[in-house]
C-alpha cells in the first residue's frame, strides 16, 4: 500500500469563487447567457457574418411574417427591421463597453489617488469633478461629439467624459474608509512606499466598487447612445436603436407597431440582463452586504 497522501486541492482565486458565486444564482446565470448572446451577435457583425441592414428585401412596411427576415416586417425602405435591430445591437455594445472601458480606469485611478493622498491632489481632482457635474451631460456630450465630429469615436469618448465621475466618487470614499485601516498601517510599517500600498494593499480591497459601478456605467452608456441617436446628436449613419426608435415613432401613427415594439424589447432585454447582473455582482463582492 502506498503512504502517500493526497495532494491538497489548489485554492481558488477571488476572482473564480465571485464567478462561481455568480453562477450558482440561477436569474444571474440566465442573464449571462443573454449578454453572451448580444456579444456574439456584435461580434458576427464585425466579422460581417450578418445580414445587410441596408438591403432591400421586399416592399415598403410590409407587416410582420415569414420567412425570419419578415419576423418584424420592413421599414419604409424596404428593408427588414428585424436586421437593423441586429445590426443596433453592434452599435449599442460597442458604445456601452468601449465607454465602460475608457471611464471605469480614469475615475478608478483619479478615485484611488484622491483618496489616498488627500491634499492639493484630493482637492485639484475635486476641482475636475466639480467642473464636469456642473455641466448638463448632455451639453458636455454634445460639445465633444461636435469638436470630434459626429461618429462612433466621438460618441464613445463624449459618454466616457461624462460616466468617470461616478467612478470616482464611489472609488475616493472607500479608499477613504480603507487608508487608515490595520492592513495599511502594517504595510506602512515594514516600508512599503505609495504605489505598493495603493496597488497592492487598498486597490483589491476597492476592486469591488469599480466592477459594481463598472456595471451601472454600461447601462448607462448603452441608454445614451439610444437616446442621443433619437434626439439627433449621436449616431448619424449606420443603423441604432435611436435611429430605429425614431423612424417607428412615425410608423406608430399610421399603426404599424412591429418595428418599435421589437426594437424596444431588443433594448430592454440587454438593460435588464445587465442590471440583473449588476446587482447579483454588487450582492457577491461587496463584503458588507455578504
Amino acid at each position: 500500500m502506498s503512504d502517500r497522501s493526497p495532494t491538497p486541492a489548489r485554492p481558488r482565486s477571488a476572482a473564480r469563487e465571485a464567478l462561481a458565486a455568480l453562477w450558482a444564482r440561477p436569474q444571474a446565470r440566465a442573464c449571462l447567457v443573454v449578454v453572451a448572446l448580444y456579444l456574439l451577435v456584435a461580434a458576427a457583425g464585425y466579422a460581417h457574418l450578418l445580414p445587410d441592414a441596408g438591403a432591400s428585401i421586399g416592399d415598403a412596411q410590409q407587416p410582420p411574417g415569414w420567412p425570419l427576415s419578415m419576423l418584424l416586417g420592413t421599414d419604409i425602405l424596404g428593408r427588414s427591421v428585424l436586421w437593423r435591430v441586429l445590426a443596433g445591437v453592434q452599435t449599442a455594445v460597442t458604445v456601452g463597453f468601449v465607454a465602460t472601458a475608457l471611464a471605469v480606469p480614469v475615475g478608478t485611478a483619479l478615485g484611488l489617488a484622491a483618496g489616498y493622498f488627500g491634499g492639493w491632489v484630493d482637492a485639484t481632482i475635486n476641482w475636475v469633478y466639480s467642473v464636469v457635474v456642473s455641466v448638463p451631460d448632455i451639453l458636455l456630450i454634445t460639445a465633444i461629439s461636435y469638436a470630434m465630429g459626429k461618429g462612433l469615436a466621438a460618441l464613445c469618448v463624449a459618454i466616457a467624459a461624462t460616466s468617470w465621475v461616478a467612478v470616482m466618487r464611489l472609488v475616493r470614499a472607500e479608499v477613504l474608509r480603507h487608508k487608515g485601516s490595520d492592513y495599511v498601517l502594517a504595510a506602512r510599517a515594514l516600508g512599503a512606499g505609495s504605489r505598493r500600498i495603493m496597488f497592492s494593499e487598498i486597490l483589491p480591497n476597492v476592486a469591488h466598487v469599480a466592477i459594481v459601478t463598472a456595471t451601472l456605467v454600461l447601462l448607462a452608456a448603452i441608454k445614451g447612445e439610444v437616446v442621443l441617436t433619437y434626439l439627433g446628436l449621436g449616431i448619424q449613419d449606420g443603423a441604432s436603436w435611436g435611429l430605429l426608435i425614431a423612424a417607428a415613432s412615425q410608423d406608430l401613427i399610421n399603426g404599424i407597431w412591429a418595428p418599435l415594439a421589437g426594437t424596444v424589447a431588443a433594448m430592454f432585454l440587454l438593460i435588464y440582463a445587465l442590471s440583473t447582473i449588476g446587482d447579483a455582482l454588487r450582492d457577491v463582492l461587496d463584503p458588507r452586504v455578504a
